[in-house]
């Protein structure tokens, strides 16, 4: 399955919840979901029917993958690899997506949004470790340090975060030195920083059906 790269904002409206896809878009009035929240569609002025026990499982876990950016065969072995861990799955599940690299760029404040972040990571703009990585897949340890390339602290979008980054909240896992704009990792996620609004317990039956 592709990559969906039809609007953003139309995936908040199908699911009927803000999923933050569009940064500082979402906390505005400018967002369409705050203006609109309708399903989108040529019905979008009827209301939402009734779904089955399995669509809201199905939502459930469109929801997460359509946050973190992740394609249906990824998010299978995300899955599996969670399965296979000890623990308990939904929790495993959610606290591996925490760990992507582009996730711990967003919520470093190095990016508006996952898909940014994305961008940011892909286009070769961080290093870990000192060591340039832009697989935005890949997961981080305890330990690992994030920082800026010294050839892309000279960008536009470098100078301009540096002034807004300051005051930014980072969850507790991280650490960030906004002088030198060097993130850390603290320790690995818990299960106390798994975003509420996940239902990871609706994933798990939906894939063991």
């Amino acid at each position: 399955m592709a990559r969906y790269t039809g609007p953003a904002c139309r995936l908040c409206r199908y699911l009927g919840e803000k999923l933050m896809l569009k940064g500082e878009k979402c906390s505005s009035p400018k967002c369409p979901l705050e203006r609109r929240n309708i399903p989108p569609g040529g019905h979008s002025s009827a209301r939402r029917r009734k779904i089955s026990d399995r669509g809201l499982r199905l939502r459930e876990k469109q929801k997460v993958r359509f946050s973190y950016g992740v394609l249906e065969r990824q998010f299978r072995r995300f899955f599996a690899e969670a399965k296979r861990a000890s623990g308990v799955t939904r929790e495993n599940l959610l606290i591996l997506l925490e760990r992507r690299l582009d996730n711990v760029v967003y919520r470093l404040s190095f990016a508006d949004s996952r898909a940014q972040a994305r961008q940011v990571v892909g286009h070769g703009h961080i290093l870990v470790n000192g060591r340039r990585t832009d697989i935005p897949s890949c997961l981080v340890n305890s330990g690992d340090v994030i920082e800026w390339r010294e050839a892309s602290k000279r960008t536009e979008y470098y100078q301009r975060l540096v002034k807004e980054i300051k005051g930014k909240a980072t969850p507790g896992w991280l650490s960030l030195d906004e002088e030198g704009m060097t993130g850390s990792v603290l320790a690995l996620p818990g299960k106390d920083d798994i975003d509420p609004k996940f239902d990871g317990k609706a994933i798990v039956e939906y894939y063991s059906r």
